[in-house]
């Protein structure tokens, strides 16, 4: 058996974390910054909708480390509690910000103004958080949650593979093998659809993004359990993902058939680091804004949008003085949300499953 890891040992991917929540809000301001930057940063964080794609990686390497163990020894029981989880960690907030978005859409119509962004049609999809499993043509709402919308896709079929699959039985080989399939498969299926870069029609694709990444989070996580007494696994991942990195640059590879694999072995790497270069991504500042990431993330499209409304004239450009304000602006609401709303309530429905989610003793927050 594989030495179960420490969760300090994650602290560097939490770190990583905060920094990618950034990179996708400066993502969508980046246009509103185009009077203050060199058009060579604005293009440069114009490639931050990939800090998703480094989410959904994540996210399934946490998930196998956090439940695999617990599904495969508790069966449906534990399934369902799983899922109860899921559910408290991630709708609360997200309920909570939407409903920001339905008060703003409602001063909309109140005073007569485009509602074009926010069909009443869709709300019922976005409350169930499954707007975005095909069955919209673009985004609408809190843009942002499209992934989560996602995500919970990801959580349903999670158990299955688990239970039935059984990847941590496999053989190292077919494991990286299984790794580069589904790499594969999210270029494949772009490329069907005649896209090269893994931002292009998110509601459409979005889904075929999310599931075949958050699988390889999973196989990520069942390596790094049993490479981290390796000496030489982090810096053979580094180098696989380095070489793969500039080998698919110099053949001209679209970016769906780069990143992932890039991402996968570079975070593979990371985390079997014990270098400088993870004690410092896992320092307590960038552990802190990894762990309020969720809260940054679903936040910031909605406080973007208040705050052109109320600090920014016609233009559509910040100064410093309002890019400063505006960064404070959501850092501190970040704060403010996870610690007044986001554990709360997760907290809170932790602590009064339903019956279906039958559990034998009290859960703790995340």
């Amino acid at each position: 058996m594989t030495a179960q890891p420490s969760p300090r040992h994650l602290d560097a991917l939490t770190g990583i974390r905060g920094i990618a929540a950034w990179a996708v809000v400066f993502y969508h301001i980046r246009l509103s910054l185009a009077a203050l930057l060199p058009p060579a940063v604005i293009e440069w964080l114009a490639k931050g909708y990939l800090a998703v794609d480094l989410f959904f990686i994540l996210s399934g390497f946490v998930i196998w480390f956090n439940y695999a163990p617990r599904i495969r020894q508790g069966g449906a029981a534990e399934t369902r509690l799983f899922l109860w989880r899921r559910f408290a960690r991630v709708w609360p907030l997200h309920a909570f910000i939407l409903a920001g978005f339905i008060g703003f859409a409602a001063l909309l119509l109140a005073t007569g103004r485009d509602m074009a962004g926010y069909p009443l049609a869709e709300l019922p999809l976005h409350i169930l958080l499954v707007q975005n499993w095909g069955v919209t043509s673009e985004l609408t709402w809190n843009h942002p949650a499209w992934s989560i919308s996602t995500e919970l896709a990801a959580y349903l079929l999670f158990p299955a593979v688990v239970l039935l699959a059984r990847w941590e039985d496999w053989p190292d080989w077919a494991l990286l093998m299984l790794a580069a399939a589904l790499a594969l498969c999210v270029h494949l299926i772009f490329a069907a659809s005649g896209h090269t870069a893994l931002g292009e029609d998110i509601a459409g694709l979005g889904l075929w993004r999310c599931l075949p990444e958050f699988a390889m989070g999973m196989i990520l996580c069942i390596l790094w359990q049993r490479w981290q007494a390796a000496p030489r696994a982090a810096p053979l991942a580094l180098l696989a993902g380095l070489a793969w990195g500039a080998g698919g640059i110099m053949l001209g590879l679209p970016e769906t058939a780069l990143v992932p694999p890039v991402f996968f072995a570079l975070l593979l790497a990371l985390a079997l680091d014990r270098s400088a270069i993870s004690r410092l991504l896992g320092g307590r500042v960038l552990t802190y804004l990894g762990e309020i990431s969720y809260s940054t993330y679903l936040a910031h499209f909605l406080l973007f949008i208040l705050f052109k409304l109320a600090f920014v004239d016609d233009s559509l450009q910040l100064d410093a003085v309002q890019l400063a304000g505006f960064v404070a602006l959501v850092a501190g609401a970040s704060v403010a949300l996870y610690h007044g709303v986001e554990k709360p309530a997760q907290k809170w429905l932790n602590r009064r499953p339903p019956r279906w989610a039958s559990r034998r003793a009290a859960v703790p927050a995340e």
